[in-house]
């Protein structure tokens, strides 16, 4: 029988997180708020220190489709980007970076909490659609289209600026997960989630479920991961499939290694070939021959 992790154990990798998005939200911030300019821009483009051009490579995409070459410093940034997310994962952008993120994760505990109906749940692969349809709103206005609509620019201007109309688009996606769809905009409809996804396709850190022969089937995981769809391959995979999470849905949230008491779950490489068993129902004996 499995020991329950302590309160900090339970959620180390949740802590780390909220760090994380703190602080590169304040990177932004302290130059307007305290004036102290360590990063000037935002997470759309910015410059460090003066020093290190940083541009997001979606915007930097929208441009280009938009018949607008951006400055050579701005491709610089664009490229330094990409391979940063290319090789640690694309989606460790929205669970680590994205000021957003805490917003969907709050409507999604409180919906956990109210035992809300799962709601509303589009096709997956509506996001990349939408990502599609901004390329293509892009190239036909001439203009970076999702920034005039992207929750993350308007909540990094309204902390900025004050309470204003941006501040609607947030509360919208707050309650769009609370009320309609559970994890709805990150997991179904969210076109920078796309794009990173995309790009994280062959990243080197992935989450693998090495001890998945101890799994209990409690469901814990399931029910904290935003995107629960990627667990199922690596967790109840036969003997010689892999354990490691591949799908570029996978954000590296790092939520079913704090939840699980049996640590299933930890992070590795995709290189790892450490062999494991297969997974055994409760209850059952192991039918299958380990390696």
């Amino acid at each position: 029988m499995s020991t329950p992790k302590g309160r900090l154990a339970a959620r180390k990798w949740l802590i780390a997180r909220r760090l994380s998005q703190a602080a590169f939200l304040m990177l932004f911030l302290s130059g307007p708020w305290l004036g102290l300019w360590i990063a000037k821009g935002n997470l759309a483009g910015s410059m460090t220190l003066d020093v290190l051009p940083l541009t997001d490579p979606f915007v930097a995409l929208q441009s280009l489709v938009a018949g607008h070459l951006p400055a050579l410093t701005a491709l610089i940034g664009a490229a330094i980007v990409t391979v940063t997310y290319a090789l640690i994962g694309g989606r460790v952008y929205c669970s680590w970076v994205c000021p957003i993120n805490p917003v969907t994760d709050a409507a999604s505990w409180a919906h956990r909490r109210l035992n809300l109906p799962k709601g509303w749940q589009p096709a997956r692969a509506t996001r990349l659609w939408i990502l599609a349809t901004v390329l293509a709103v892009s190239a036909a206005t001439g203009t970076v289209a999702w920034e005039f609509v992207n929750p993350i620019s308007l909540l990094h201007r309204g902390l900025v600026f004050g309470i204003g109309f941006g501040w609607t688009f947030v509360l919208a996606v707050f309650l769009f997960d609370l009320f309609v769809s559970r994890q709805g905009w990150c997991g179904h409809l969210c076109p920078v989630g796309a794009f990173y996804g995309q790009l994280g396709r062959k990243a080197l850190l992935r989450v693998t479920a090495r001890n998945r022969a101890a799994c209990d089937d409690c469901m814990d995981c399931f029910a904290v991961c935003p995107e629960p769809q990627v667990l199922s391959p690596a967790l109840r995979g036969a003997t010689g499939q892999t354990p490691l999470i591949l799908s570029p849905d996978c954000t590296n949230c790092g939520r079913c290694i704090d939840v699980c008491d049996l640590d299933v779950f930890r992070f590795t490489h995709r290189l790892d070939a450490t062999p494991v068993p297969g997974r055994v129902a409760p209850g059952s004996r192991l039918t299958e021959t380990q390696p």
